[in-house]
C-alpha cells in the first residue's frame, strides 16, 4: 500500500510543496473519535500557520444540508456537498479536514475521484461497542430503541474503507497519539511543514 499511497499525493513524480492544498477525509462511526482528533489537528496545524478549514458533518448539515434526512439518497447528497466544497478549497491551496461519518464506499470513492492526489482517506476505526460506550448524547440508545431511524452501525450499514491512506486505531491510542500519527504522515508526504522537534 505504501507505493500506491506515495503516488496519490505526489502525482507525476514531483514532490508536494508544504503549501499544497489537500483534503484529509475522516470516515468512521459516530463516537469513533473523528471530531476529537480534528480538534487536536486544528490546534497544531494553525500553530504552524496553516489556513486550514474544517467541514464538520453536523455543522454542514445545519448550514449547507438543512432539511436532508438520513436515507441513503440524502446521506449521499450531504457527502457530495461536503466533497464539492472540499474540492473547491483544496484545489485553491487550502487544507481541508472533513469530519463526517460518510458510511458508504461508493460516495467516498466519488470524492476521491473528484480530488485525485489531494484526497487523503483516514479511517477512524473503533467497534460499535466502544463507540456506544463513548456516546454521551445517548444516540446509540435512541437508535436501539427505535427512536432514531437509519442510524449508522445499528440500523444502517457502515462500509469500512478497503485501502485508506491511514487507519487510526482509537481503541489503542489516545487522540493526541492519533493526531501525531496523522501529522507524521502528512509531513512525510510533504503537504505540511515539519513541526518543531519534541
Amino acid at each position: 500500500m505504501a507505493d500506491d499511497t506515495d503516488s496519490r499525493l505526489n502525482s507525476g513524480g514531483g514532490s508536494a510543496t508544504p503549501r499544497q492544498g489537500f483534503c484529509l477525509w475522516f470516515t468512521g462511526l459516530s463516537g469513533s473519535g473523528k471530531s476529537t482528533i480534528t480538534t487536536h489537528l486544528v490546534k497544531e496545524l494553525r500553530k504552524r500557520g496553516s489556513r486550514l478549514e474544517v467541514l464538520d458533518g453536523d455543522v454542514v448539515r445545519e448550514n449547507l444540508s438543512k432539511g436532508l434526512g438520513f436515507s441513503k439518497e440524502d446521506r449521499d447528497t450531504n457527502i457530495r456537498r461536503i466533497a464539492f466544497v472540499a474540492n473547491l478549497l483544496s484545489r485553491n491551496g487550502v487544507p481541508v479536514i472533513t469530519a463526517a461519518i460518510s458510511p458508504y464506499k461508493d460516495i467516498r470513492n466519488e470524492a476521491r475521484e473528484m480530488m485525485g492526489d489531494r484526497f487523503v482517506e483516514a479511517y477512524v476505526k473503533a467497534s460499535v461497542e466502544t463507540c456506544e460506550e463513548r456516546d454521551v448524547k445517548g444516540l446509540y440508545a435512541k437508535a436501539r430503541s427505535g427512536e432514531i431511524k437509519e442510524f449508522t452501525g445499528v440500523s444502517d450499514p457502515y462500509e469500512p474503507p478497503e485501502d485508506p491512506e491511514l487507519v487510526i486505531e482509537t481503541e489503542q491510542q489516545s487522540p493526541e497519539e492519533s493526531a501525531r500519527q496523522i501529522l507524521s504522515y502528512l509531513e512525510e508526504r510533504g503537504v505540511i511543514p515539519a513541526g518543531a522537534a519534541a
